[in-house]
């Protein structure tokens, strides 16, 4: 596929292998400099994506020809692991820097080659084995009573690993687990824990908004998410609303506060007094996407908003005008 997208009469270019999504499906990256000239000779780095959210960075040391969606055979240890390459270039740097990742402490392996057929045959009977073998882990795990669940296994490319993802509340001693899972699987055991929003991320989904999970697509550092964000925004405190798929508030309740804070700070606060001619009301609620505040009538007993009132008064002049549009007629 050799087709040119042009933006702006041809000023912006870009090919399908710069923007095309990845055969895992999980955190996307659009590689804006993949048609630059000298891009890739400038760095010599690449990042490799595996199994669902699982990203490594690699190097480039028999400058094979790399781009994006290429299959590849990286270092693995023991043995290698078979993956997909998402990124290329001056980008790499740039990736690594926003993970806070450092290339004096970070152990970097290289590319060995590229991936072949006899290679995909491989690591597919390795991923076959993957769910009986987190169905049997799981087991095993509640035969010996500890506190933690298997949520996700992931074989490495030349089938002699075997990583366990799970998650548990504190710490847990699974050194007699790792042997039995090594009597029963045969190959190497890494046990590695992640968190519920991580491991929401690793299985993918739908979320309410009609989008792909965010922790799937995009979101690589998770922030702490509290019960104030939405009460800053006046949700409404239904539990069943207020949580994602991985049982947690939602992320997105982050996204917007500190637009609230900020139309907070400028307008008036909740429990002031607003002056009116008449008598001093009391603010209760803010809206903040009409930029009022609604208040309370202390001498009626009920509750008022500018809004409503801007509006009546519109109506009002709306119905004076309608006799002199008719008599014009």
């Amino acid at each position: 596929m050799n087709e040119k997208f042009t933006l702006n009469n041809e000023a912006c270019q870009f090919t399908p292998k710069a923007c095309c999504r990845n055969s895992a499906h999980m955190l996307p990256v659009t590689d804006w400099l993949a048609d630059l000239p000298d891009n890739i000779e400038e760095n010599d780095l690449v990042e490799v994506q595996f199994k669902n959210t699982r990203k490594v960075f690699f190097r480039n040391v028999n400058r094979l020809p790399l781009e994006k969606g290429v299959s590849v055979i990286v270092e693995a240890n023991p043995g290698y692991d078979l993956g997909e390459v998402v990124l290329t270039g001056q980008l790499v740097k740039l990736q690594m820097k926003k993970n806070r990742i450092d290339l004096n402490r970070y152990e970097i392996r290289n590319v060995l080659r590229l991936a072949e057929q006899a290679d995909h045959d491989k690591a597919a009977i390795a991923h076959a084995k993957e769910q009986d073998t987190m169905i049997k882990a799981r087991q095993l795990a509640k035969s010996l009573g500890l506190e933690m669940k298997i949520g996700d296994v992931e074989y490495q490319g030349d089938g002699s690993k075997a990583i366990f993802y799970y998650i548990a509340d504190g710490r847990v001693d699974f050194r007699q687990l790792i042997k039995l899972y090594a009597e029963a699987f045969r190959v190497r055991i890494e046990m590695k824990q992640i968190g519920a929003r991580q491991e929401a991320g690793r299985i993918g989904g739908t979320g309410p908004c009609g989008r792909e999970l965010c922790c799937s697509t995009w979101m690589t550092n998770f922030t702490s998410v509290g019960t104030g964000a939405a009460r800053l925004q006046h949700v409404s405190p239904n539990p069943q609303k207020l949580a994602g798929q991985c049982a947690k508030l939602k992320c997105c309740l982050n996204y917007e506060v500190p637009i609230y804070e900020d139309a907070l700070r400028r307008g008036e606060t909740i429990g002031t007094p607003v002056i009116q001619e008449e008598t001093p009301d009391l603010g209760f609620k803010n809206d903040v996407g009409q930029g009022d505040l609604n208040r309370f009538d202390r001498k009626k007993n009920h509750h008022n908003d500018r809004h409503n009132d801007r509006r009546n008064d519109r109506n009002k002049n709306h119905e004076r005008q309608k006799p002199a549009d008719s008599n014009r007629n």
